[in-house]
C-alpha cells in the first residue's frame, strides 16, 4: 500500500476532512491533497505530527510495516 493510500485510510478512519488535517499540519488544503493524490512524502515534521495524531508509528505511515504500534 502506498503512503498516500495509508494517509487517506487513516484520515477516513478518524472521520476527518482533508482540510482538518491540513490545518493540523499548518499547510494549505491543496498541499495536503497532494499527499493523498500523488507520491509526495510528508516532511519529517509532518510525519511526526501525523504519527502522534493517529497514534501510529512513522514506519506504519511510510508503509514500512503493517504494525501500528509506536515504540516508546
Amino acid at each position: 500500500m502506498p503512503t498516500k493510500d495509508r494517509l487517506r485510510a487513516l484520515r477516513l478512519e478518524a472521520n476527518r476532512t482533508q482540510i482538518q488535517i491540513a490545518k493540523l499540519l499548518h499547510i494549505e488544503g491543496r498541499t495536503y491533497q497532494r499527499l493523498e493524490l500523488e507520491d509526495v512524502l510528508p516532511s519529517t515534521r509532518h510525519l511526526l505530527t501525523l504519527s502522534d495524531f493517529y497514534q501510529v508509528s512513522v514506519d506504519y505511515l511510510l508503509c514500512r510495516t503493517d504494525r501500528r504500534e509506536v515504540n516508546r
